[in-house]
């Protein structure tokens, strides 16, 4: 492991020398994840991308790509798109990344079940805003809003996020 590393502990989410309170899926961690289920998936993620809402803030580093209106990710198994990017119209079942709560003003993407997804395996695990402290997700990693926000400006394409 590695200073650089995003390491998620019983404690929080480990980045550099600081420890950032966190939430996790409501289904725990599993090694088993599958589309759903609310887990957080056990294992080595790399962070693939960021994402952030330009009408809402300021780019939060220079490799950020904005969120427009009608970007959506596809959650549906029967997507040929499963697990990636799209945008409307979209026939399949999909999550808004533009959405009215500021859940995901600032997102990481992480390389789960991606860019050739399994179906079934689990769609969309981010590292993005929490609703409230200790408020689970539905699989992904939250942190407070300018946690999320000191990270985003350090880490770089690639950064591990180990979840164990």
């Amino acid at each position: 492991m590695s200073r650089d590393d995003l390491v998620l502990t019983p404690l929080g989410l480990r980045f550099g020398n600081q420890r950032y309170p966190c939430s996790i899926g409501r289904g725990g961690i599993t090694k088993s994840k599958r589309e759903g289920d609310g887990a957080t998936p056990r294992g080595i993620h790399r962070i693939v991308g960021m994402l952030y809402r330009p009408d809402r803030l300021a780019c939060p580093a220079d490799w950020a790509v904005p969120i427009h209106p009608g970007d959506l990710w596809s959650d549906d198994v029967k997507d040929p798109e499963y697990n990636l990017q799209v945008r409307v119209p979209h026939h399949f079942s999909h999550e808004q990344l533009r959405r009215s709560d500021p859940l995901y003003d600032i997102v990481l993407v992480t390389d789960w079940n991606w860019p050739h997804a399994k179906p079934g395996r689990g769609s969309a695990i981010f590292i993005h805003q929490w609703r409230r402290p200790g408020y689970p997700t539905e699989g992904c990693i939250a942190l407070r809003r300018d946690h999320l926000a000191t990270i985003c400006a350090r880490l770089v394409p690639g950064t591990r996020l180990i979840v164990a």
